[in-house]
């Protein structure tokens, strides 16, 4: 990120089969604060990016732009079962990320950065209906069932994907500080969860 920049550049990593709500949930609150945000889409190739669900969204950028990487968003969605052994991809991200200043992901996001090996030494989390298949990725990685989200260092992950809201949240909350992230919790009426480790869902 450039040091004459006023705004945190945030890259959502798009790819076939991603989770509408991982991505437009944490877009929606980052957007309220776009003099301190801004997101850009981003893919192994710039183009049209189909969801499960169907919509087609744009990413402007690929993976090999010029373009400063600061804070990297990687969503889940059931496209995640066919990247994480999409070799060519994981390189790529892995390349992508090196410079970031923060790599996040949302519900099953983080099994694909745990295949390219970019949680190995971290603490996460995943969606826990997907839990025991995501933590199947990852050499060293400390996975923990029962969290909403997980911050460690320079690496956030939340679990199933309303749960990115909260996280995108608290990391507003970090970043730019509390009254900012509860002004733009307000202005999309959302109620977020402020504790990480409140997770009603890690036993069902």
């Amino acid at each position: 990120m450039s040091e004459t920049s006023a705004r945190r550049r945030v890259s959502v990593v798009m790819y076939e089969g991603f989770e509408l709500l991982d991505v437009f949930g944490p877009v929606e609150i980052l957007g309220v604060l776009d003099q301190h945000f801004e997101v850009t889409m981003v893919a192994a190739e710039a183009g049209l990016i189909a969801s499960s669900q169907g919509t087609r969204v744009e990413a402007p950028e690929g993976f090999a732009s010029d373009a400063d990487v600061d804070i990297v968003m990687v969503p889940g969605g059931i496209g995640w079962l066919r990247m994480v052994d999409d070799a060519g991809f994981l390189e790529q991200l892995r390349t992508y990320v090196v410079d970031a200043n923060l790599v996040t992901s949302v519900c099953t996001g983080s099994a694909i950065l745990a295949a390219a090996g970019l949680l190995d030494g971290y603490r996460a989390t995943s969606n826990k209906r997907s839990f025991d298949r995501v933590t199947r990725y990852g050499k060293s990685v400390s996975w923990e069932r029962r969290a909403r989200w997980v911050q460690d260092r320079d690496r956030w992950t939340s679990s199933g994907v309303a749960a990115g809201i909260d996280m995108t949240a608290a990391l507003i909350a970090d970043l730019v500080g509390a009254e900012l992230a509860q002004h733009a919790a307000e202005v999309i009426e959302f109620e977020p969860q402020t504790d990480p480790d409140h997770d009603v869902f890690a036993n069902r």
